[in-house]
C-alpha cells in the first residue's frame, strides 16, 4: 500500500498525488472547485513560513500550513 501523509509534511521539490481532502464542506468544495481533486498530481514548489506553495494543473497556489494538514497525498 502507498504511503499517505498530509501535504504539510513534504519538503519542496516533492511530487505527490492527492488521495483525500478531510476538511469542512466549504473548504473542501473550494479546493475541489480549484481543481485539487483526488488523483491530481502536484508538486511542492516552496515553503515560506506558514505558507506552502504548490503547483498543479498549470496553477501555482499558496496555501496555509493549516489547510495543507487537511490534504492527504501519496508521494510519487
Amino acid at each position: 500500500m502507498d504511503q499517505v501523509v498530509d501535504l504539510s509534511s513534504l519538503p519542496p521539490g516533492t511530487r505527490a498525488k492527492v488521495v483525500d481532502i478531510v476538511a469542512g464542506a466549504g473548504l473542501r468544495a473550494r479546493l475541489l472547485q480549484m481543481g485539487l481533486t483526488p488523483g491530481t498530481e502536484l508538486e511542492i514548489v516552496d515553503r515560506h513560513g506558514g505558507v506552502i506553495v504548490i503547483r498543479f494543473r498549470g496553477t501555482v497556489l499558496g496555501i496555509s500550513k493549516g489547510i495543507a494538514k487537511k490534504i492527504f497525498v501519496s508521494p510519487l
